[in-house]
């Protein structure tokens, strides 16, 4: 039952001034709605700020040691920009509640939705997650939303899990599920992919796409793209067989064409002829090879990174006592 538990919403915030005042009334408003629904129902509010250069984090802090909100304000701040998988790791390592939401500051995942979410878990002791996908992109370039549906069919083509196209890091979650997210030990995080690897019955909600209520995003194509190799390298090592039969392929053609040529040569001679070909089979061999090596070199960085055993965030400061992995996460300033 969700009534007289602890709910958390932990929203990854960086650069995200504008948003600030328009996220806390949204929030203060899911909360009336939960505990209208479920009385004795507890809300706490998990902000992360990840290293944001604007005045993100002076803000956090005025409405946390504000006390206007009828929600607690548990906050951090850290060090510097780790990236939005490991600003979501610190909330979710910060959150207490027997439920925990994951949003997005800028509003794009509606905080009105959590109350049809907590119904759903409430109605179906089954569900252990109610996530959400987008079945629209309006408003998004039309560049991005190609190469966005493109990435998830070969995400689930590659992948031995299955991540829905359009699926948010915006849902709700038991805290089982939470405590095996937050489990799995390695620093190169993909969350959409290890929410799927950790299992659960999780049910999904559609919704169109909403855009941003204030400011401008933080990810360029570039930043997209760079996080959708990250996401095909964590979740899969189907790259690193398909770089193998290419090996295996191109050798076989290579032995058939070297037979062919020693025959031709035995039966006809050896005119000099088709260098040009030639040319274009060498380029062509050299770099498919360069390919495979940067396949390689991929998994091969990431498994270096993971051997130096750093942590996945720092944290500046805060009003959350932290301890992961039998590890404090270095000392902060605590109300």
């Amino acid at each position: 039952m969700v009534g007289n538990q602890t709910v958390s919403i932990v929203v990854p915030c960086h650069n995200e001034e504008a948003c600030m005042p328009l996220l806390l009334p949204a929030i203060a408003q899911t909360s009336r709605d939960l505990r209208e629904r479920w009385p004795g129902t507890r809300l706490e509010l998990v902000l992360v700020d990840d290293g944001s250069t604007d005045r993100t984090a002076t803000l956090i802090e005025q409405e946390a040691r504000s006390q206007q909100w009828s929600f607690a304000i548990r906050w951090l701040s850290l060090s510097r920009n780790f990236g939005k998988e490991s600003a979501l790791l610190a909330g979710l390592d910060a959150a207490t509640g027997d439920l925990v939401a994951v949003m997005d500051a800028d509003l794009q995942d509606p905080p009105s939705m959590l109350i049809r979410m907590a119904r759903m878990l409430d109605d179906d002791a089954g569900i252990d997650c109610v996530g959400t996908r987008r079945v629209t992109r309006k408003g998004e370039p039309p560049i991005r939303s190609l190469f966005s549906r493109l990435f998830y069919r070969i995400m689930n083509a590659l992948s031995p899990v299955e991540v829905p196209d359009g699926a948010r890091d915006f849902r709700l979650m038991r805290r089982r599920v939470v405590d095996a997210v937050t489990s799995l030990p390695e620093r190169n995080r993909f969350s959409k992919g290890l929410f799927a690897w950790v299992g659960f019955r999780t049910a999904w909600i559609e919704y169109p796409n909403v855009p941003r209520a204030a400011g401008r995003t933080n990810w360029s194509f570039m930043k997209l793209a760079k996080y959708a190799l990250d996401g095909l390298v964590s979740c899969s090592t189907a790259p690193l067989r398909v770089a193998s039969y290419i090996g295996l392929i191109l050798c076989m053609i290579a032995f058939v064409a070297t037979c062919f040529i020693a025959v031709r040569a035995a039966a006809f001679g050896d005119p000099v002829a088709g260098w040009p070909s030639l040319t274009c089979i060498v380029t062509f061999i050299g770099g498919l090879q360069l390919m495979c090596l940067g396949i390689i070199g991929q998994y091969l960085a990431r498994t270096y990174l993971e051997s130096k055993n750093r942590p996945n965030y720092i944290v500046r400061n805060g009003n959350v006592p932290i301890s992961r992995g039998g590890q404090i996460i270095p000392r902060m300033q605590c109300d």
